[in-house]
This record gives structure tokens, C-alpha cells and sequence, in this order.
């Protein structure tokens, strides 16, 4: 009986070891699975795509220079920008002006990168030719309608091309696209224009426009529609044109260096002999060849794009030029740009007009810091200058708006002294809501007095994205008012101000520091109390011209020249021009005889510029938009220009990137203008915006959390495979956003992967499971062992 409950129990215990061990045995068969699982579709993930695409990152040690990092989707790893030099040479020849903007685009990473650089150029500059070099040779830029330039540029994008693209997106903002520049390549870029040069008084100027500042971009509106039988539906109409097209990332200063160098030389052949020659914002060399000639360069060898070049020089004393008359011949036709500057014989018989004057002041977040200062001492200079006789009211607005007086008042000394206490009062933050401001300044003020001459004064860095709102309200709304405008601040946007003036029938001064206040407002009041040279007409007698630009011609404030442009039908043309006006009830009238015309280069492309620029001017009167785009494109095909339905592109037709490589595109990150205040302009402790989330973007997003944030930068990425790449894409919102958070947050770099943890994991558990499952039946065997032999020894 004991042999059989022995053996019973022997039964038992083997059944128990042989559960045991196919326990042990199927959890190590599960944790292999495991393992092999994992490490397959890690090695499946692997693919040649995402091997180029881990390639292309870099970790923050691995970077030896100033670099901006995205974040990727690796933990650990960043996604480096591409970088840009900028070398810019300006020849003056008289009164144009020939440039020649080299952008050299570089790939510091290790993978395929599309760059895309928000840049500005003058206003009123004619841009003709686009060459991009690769190794020794230059790819010719094509001028094409807009659309088919943007299909060849993607065609060649997607065929591993490299490819430039240069887009106008307002008169004074472009964008440069450059595709497919490979690990650690440099590709350059050349743009060419040509510009008028400007003269107020007896100053002549040149400016260089080097960063595109901050828009304030109003939100779109909803217009109530009516139908023949009651209110309709209502489609948004977007108040800024090609909005994600002028917003690009930019760095707080506070934390991250300047970026994108410039250098910059001017070989300046004045045509007389010259005086003073100055640069306002930048230290310079100045040498002398002559008494016409001088050549300026930078004293640094490049300087920080975050501020513009500006140039001036005086003529000789007794040397300055009254009158100027050049002409160019291109394919059987004669065009001319000529310029005359009218005697400024003020009428002392005729008293000065009363002066209905409302000054308008920006005090938005981007006016802060010496922009703010600048505006309040100019604006406090004005009013200490009105005379008892005159009225006057002051108008300040940021995302709210102020009319101080509520109407205009006399300009009592009493008065004046509240306004000039209040206006040193204001302090500059929140948004830039233009329009209502200047609907109040144009709209509220009552009727013109009789006899009176009313002046809008507008003082502000025009930094918003709805200048066409704007031109529409002045044209609408103007009547008989001047609308006269203060450009402040080291970027100003000199396309919205001196258009404005323009429509507004008024001038415009630019102030770029503290020190040209009292001279800038000087000539503003010159200007303002002498009147202006009306009715201005240009003909030519023997010889039939209809092509004369600006049309109609614009009145002229005192020290102001007629610069004008014109095409003849003729080579050889024989004839007399002749410019009249008027100052207040005294005539005045010139002619220049076309013969003795010097030659000049480039004047065939300024007189197209101008001609397009006077289709843009009249767009309000055209009921077809489409004809308008036609005729705008006509003009700019012919003369090979840049416009706004007109594109310059240029492909390399051998591809460069392998077609199993991923391409990621990016766009250039910007510096803040000089002087700005990052936190006025996008907002203390928010995510700050290429555009502004605060100052720049006046979006339903304002109050949106990162991950809304960064799910919309992707929407707006530039393509599909840099999303796969990027936490966030660069974009205007992203970029910045990164960089803010980024100098609180640092990613250590030996985060690893987590399936590589996981994997580890699971290997130390099967371990244990096995270790655990042995140690089970090796006790029991080892107990069985010690209870035979107890038997065996009769215990």
C-alpha cells in the first residue's frame, strides 16, 4: 500500500514539473516571438526612406555653427534649416539705379532641402532677370504667366530638378524658392532690377530694403449678401492678399543670434559733382573717385538682415541739377524718363490757407521700443507747429481706437498742450487695426471749412497685410482731404505708405531714428505750408505719345520733382516735351528738347513697371478682373518683369536628387527689424507667430494651444515629406514657436527609441521566466532526491 501512494505521489509530482516546465517553455516561446516581432518591423521601418529621412537629422552636439533646429519626430534629433548670405551690388548711374541681389542658399544637413526666403525690394523697382548658378553655370530665369511658372517650378520639384522660383507677393515682398539643394551644397541665386532714384529738396536718395517686418493680418470678413428675395448666404473675403505667402518664421533676438548676413557696396556715378554722401542707419567706407564718383562698402564685412540701407547725397554747392532727360532705344521704339524739379516761389501775396489737420498715430506693439519714440517726438513736433488759425485733432489706434478731441478743435495753445501731453503718454502694444483709425480720420471729422485745406497726417510703420482695404478706403472716402504719411521705424513698409500718399494726393517722409526727426519733420512742414503744384500735365509737340506714366500725373510739394517715363513709337524721335502746372493761380511750364537727350540704361523696364503699376492704381475702375490681370501681363511679358501674374523661373534639366531621396522644404527664418520688441509684437508668454499671433495674425486661433498650433503649421507645410520629418513644420507660426520653447525645453541627446526599450524589457523577462522555471524544477528534483534516499536510510 505505501509502494502505491509512492508512486501516486510520483505521478503527481512529475505532472506538476511537467506543468511547470511547459509554462517556462511557452513563455520563452512567447518572449522570442515577442522580440523577433519587434525587431522585424523595426528592420521593416528601416526602409530606404526613413534611413535618408534619420540621415537628414542632426543632434544639437553635432552642430558646429550658429543653426536654427527643428524638432523631428525622432526623439533626440533636429531637422537643421538651410542657411542664406546675401552680397548686394548697386551701380547709380544719374538718376537710376541697377542692382544685382546674389542669395547664396545653403543645406548644412544631410539630407535634400527646398528653401523658401520672404525678402523685399523696393516698391517701385523693375526685377528682370533671375539666373541661378550651378558649379560654373548659370540657368537664364524664363519670364512666365504666374500658374504655368509655378507647374514647371513643381514639375521639376518632383522630377529631382534643381529649380528657382521668384514670386511677387506685393510690390515691396517676394519670395525666392529654391529646390532640390543636396547634403551640404550651396546654390546661388542672382536677382537683378532696376529702380528710380528718389529726390526730395535737395537731397537725393537710394534705399535698400533688408528684412520684411511682422504683418499685422486682419481677420477675413463675412458680408451679408442680398438676393432678390431676402439676405442670402455669406462668402468670406479675405482682406489679405497671399496671406501664408508673406509670413515666414521669426527669431526672438533674446534668444538667438542675427541671422542671414548681408554685404553691400554702392558704386555711385551721380552725374554731378557731389557733396555730402551719408548712410543713415549702417557705418560705411567712403571712397572718392572724382568729383562725381564715390564707392561705398559696408565697415563690417556683412551686418545682420534686420534693418534697411539708406543712402544720401547732396550735390555740390552751386552744382544741383534743375532738370534731367535720358532716353534708351529697345526694338525700334524710344523711351524716356525725364525729371524736372519746379522753382519753389512761394506766393507772399496770397495769405496761407487755414489748416484742418488730423494726425493719425500707430501705437501698436510693433511700434515699440525707438519707433514709438520716434512717432511721439515727430507728432509732438507737428502740433507745436500749428498755427492759432488752424485746427486739429489726434487719432491713436492698436487693436482699439482713440479720437481724442472727438472732432476736430482749434488750435489753441491750451489745446495743443493736452495733445502734446497725451501723445507722450501713449505707450505701444496690442495689434494694428488700421482701418478704423483712418475711417475715423477720413469719415468723422465734419465738413472742410470754407477756405481751409484739410491734411491727414498718418504716422506709422505700415506693418499690416491689408494695404488694399486701406487704398480702397482712402479712394472712397478722401474728398478733398491730403492724405500725407510718416513712415517710422527701422522696416518700414514703404510699398502701403507710399502708395497711400499717392492715392491720398499727398507725400511721404520716412524716419528711421531719433536723429532725423527734427529734419525729416522739418521738410514735412515745408511741405504742408506752401502749397502744392496742381493740374500737372506732360505733352509732346511734333511727335504722337500716349504712353506717358504716372497717368494722371500726381500733385507736387515743394522741393518735389515731375519724374516721368514714356514710350515712343519711334527710334530716332524729333520733338519737344513739354510739362505744365500750377502753384495755387501762378502757371509754370517747361520744355526739353528730345534730341539732346543722353542715353541711360534700364529705362525701358522702368517705364513698364510704372505702366503696370498705373493698371494696379485704376484696378477699382475695371468691372473684368480678368482683362485687368491681361493687360497687366501683356505689359510684364514683354519687358520681362516680375508681377503680380507675371513669374521668373528657372530648371537645371539634369536631375540632381536621387528619386528613392525624400525631399523637405522649409521656410528661411527671419530677424526681428532692429529696435522691435519680440514680446510687444507677438504677445508676452504666447506663441509668437511669423506673422504674429498677436501683432501679425488676427485669426479665431489666437487662443490656441500647441498641438491646434502645430496641427495647423502642418496643414500650411510646404510638402507632405517634411511632415513625416518634423514634429512641427517651419512655418510663420511653428518656427517661432519651436524657438521659444526650445530655450526652456531641451530634448537630452540620448533619448533613445522606445521599441528598443521595449525589446529590452521583454529579453529581461524571459530571463526571469526562465531562471524562475528552472529553479522550480530543480527544487523539486532535489526534494524527490533527499526523500528516496531518507527511505533508503529507514528515516
Amino acid at each position: 500500500m505505501f509502494l502505491e501512494d509512492e508512486f501516486a505521489i510520483g505521478r503527481i509530482r512529475a505532472r506538476r514539473i511537467s506543468v511547470s516546465v511547459l509554462v517556462a517553455v511557452t513563455a520563452f516561446a512567447a518572449c522570442i516571438a515577442a522580440i523577433l516581432g519587434l525587431a522585424s518591423a523595426a528592420r521593416a521601418a528601416e526602409t530606404p526612406q526613413a534611413s535618408a529621412q534619420l540621415a537628414a537629422l542632426v543632434r544639437p552636439n553635432d552642430v558646429n555653427s550658429g543653426s536654427l533646429l527643428f524638432p523631428s519626430k525622432e526623439p533626440g534629433f533636429y531637422v537643421e534649416a538651410p542657411r542664406l548670405k546675401t552680397d548686394v551690388a548697386i551701380d547709380v548711374s544719374g538718376p537710376i539705379a541697377g542692382v544685382k541681389v546674389t542669395q547664396r542658399f545653403q543645406n548644412p544637413s544631410q539630407g535634400w532641402v527646398e528653401g523658401t526666403y520672404v525678402f523685399p525690394l523696393p516698391d517701385n523697382s523693375a526685377v528682370d532677370a533671375l539666373k541661378m548658378q550651378i558649379g560654373e553655370r548659370f540657368i537664364e530665369g524664363q519670364i512666365k504667366p504666374r500658374q504655368e511658372a509655378r507647374e514647371i517650378y513643381e514639375q521639376a520639384k518632383a522630377e529631382g530638378k534643381k529649380t528657382a522660383l521668384l514670386e511677387q507677393q506685393r510690390p515691396n515682398i517676394f519670395t525666392n524658392q529654391v529646390a532640390n539643394i543636396g547634403p551640404g551644397e550651396t546654390i546661388v541665386v542672382q536677382i537683378e532690377y532696376q529702380q528710380i532714384i528718389h529726390q526730395s529738396g535737395d537731397e537725393f536718395s537710394l534705399r535698400f530694403p533688408m528684412v520684411v517686418a511682422p504683418r499685422y493680418n486682419p481677420t477675413p470678413i463675412v458680408q451679408t449678401v442680398e438676393f432678390n428675395n431676402g439676405a442670402g448666404f455669406a462668402t468670406p473675403r479675405d482682406p489679405v492678399e497671399n496671406r501664408d505667402k508673406i509670413e515666414a518664421p521669426v527669431l526672438d533676438p533674446r534668444e538667438n543670434a542675427r541671422i542671414n548676413p548681408v554685404s553691400l557696396t554702392v558704386d555711385l556715378k551721380a552725374g554731378f559733382p557731389l557733396g555730402d554722401v551719408k548712410s543713415s542707419f549702417h557705418a560705411v567706407d567712403i571712397s572718392q573717385d572724382g568729383d562725381q564718383a564715390r564707392t561705398i562698402s559696408l565697415k563690417a564685412d556683412a551686418v545682420p538682415a534686420d534693418k534697411d540701407f539708406e543712402l544720401t547725397w547732396k550735390a555740390a554747392p552751386g552744382k544741383m541739377p534743375s532738370a534731367g532727360l535720358f532716353r534708351e532705344v529697345i526694338d525700334g521704339k524710344t523711351y524716356l524718363l525725364a525729371f524736372v524739379t519746379p522753382p519753389t516761389t512761394p506766393d507772399t501775396a496770397t495769405p496761407p490757407a487755414k489748416r484742418e489737420v488730423v494726425f493719425v498715430i500707430d501705437n501698436s506693439g510693433s511700434m515699440s521700443g525707438p519707433s514709438i519714440e520716434q512717432a511721439r517726438q515727430s507728432l509732438a513736433l507737428a502740433i507745436s507747429k500749428l498755427n492759432p488759425d488752424d485746427r486739429f485733432n489726434v487719432i491713436r489706434f492698436d487693436d482699439t481706437m482713440t479720437d481724442y478731441f472727438k472732432g476736430l478743435v482749434a488750435a489753441t495753445p491750451d489745446n495743443r498742450e493736452k495733445a502734446i501731453a497725451y501723445v507722450r503718454g501713449l505707450t505701444a502694444d496690442g495689434g494694428t487695426e488700421m482701418l478704423p483709425a483712418l475711417q475715423a480720420a477720413l469719415r468723422n471729422q465734419g465738413p472742410v471749412a470754407t477756405g481751409a485745406l484739410r491734411q491727414v497726417v498718418f504716422l506709422t510703420d505700415g506693418a499690416i497685410g491689408n494695404e488694399r482695404q486701406l487704398f480702397q478706403e482712402i479712394t472712397t472716402n478722401r474728398g478733398d482731404a491730403r492724405v500725407l504719411t510718416v513712415g517710422i521705424g527701422s522696416a518700414p513698409n514703404t510699398y502701403f505708405m507710399t502708395k497711400a500718399a499717392e492715392i491720398g494726393r499727398g507725400t511721404f517722409t520716412a524716419i528711421g531714428s531719433t536723429d532725423q526727426v527734427a529734419s525729416r519733420m522739418g521738410e514735412l512742414f515745408a511741405k504742408l505750408q506752401n502749397p502744392a503744384m496742381t493740374d500737372i500735365a506732360a505733352t509732346f509737340e511734333g511727335i504722337e505719345a500716349e504712353n506717358i506714366t504716372p497717368n494722371p500725373m500726381p500733385d507736387l510739394y515743394s522741393g518735389e520733382p515731375v519724374v516721368l517715363t514714356a514710350e515712343l513709337p519711334e527710334a530716332k524721335p524729333a520733338g519737344k516735351l513739354q510739362i505744365i502746372g500750377k502753384t495755387g493761380d501762378q502757371p509754370w511750364r517747361v520744355e526739353m528738347d528730345i534730341a539732346n537727350a543722353a542715353d541711360g540704361s534700364g529705362i525701358s523696364k522702368l517705364w513698364a513697371r510704372r505702366k503696370i503699376d498705373d493698371f494696379e492704381a485704376r484696378a477699382y475702375e475695371r468691372q473684368d478682373p480678368a482683362a485687368l490681370d491681361k493687360d497687366i501681363e501683356t505689359v510684364a511679358l514683354a519687358h520681362h518683369l516680375v508681377s503680380r501674374v507675371t513669374s521668373l523661373v528657372a530648371v537645371d534639366v539634369t536631375p540632381s536628387r536621387p528619386a528613392d531621396q525624400p525631399l523637405g522644404s522649409a521656410k528661411l527664418p527671419l530677424n526681428l527689424p532692429d529696435g522691435w520688441d519680440f514680446d510687444k509684437v507677438f504677445g508676452e508668454n504666447a506663441a509668437p507667430l511669423g506673422g504674429a499671433e498677436r501683432h501679425g495674425s488676427a485669426t479665431p486661433a489666437e487662443n490656441a494651444g500647441p498641438e491646434q498650433a502645430a496641427a495647423e503649421t502642418q496643414d500650411l507645410a510646404a510638402s507632405p515629406e517634411i511632415a513625416n520629418m518634423m514634429a512641427a513644420a517651419p512655418t510663420a507660426k511653428a518656427a517661432t514657436m519651436i524657438a521659444q520653447k526650445s530655450s526652456t525645453v531641451n530634448l537630452p541627446q540620448t533619448a533613445t527609441r522606445a521599441d528598443e526599450q521595449i525589446i529590452r524589457g521583454l529579453t529581461m523577462l524571459l530571463l526571469a521566466l526562465t531562471a524562475a522555471s528552472g529553479l522550480a524544477v530543480w527544487r523539486r528534483r532535489v526534494k524527490r532526491i533527499i526523500a528516496v534516499g531518507a527511505k533508503r536510510n529507514g528515516l
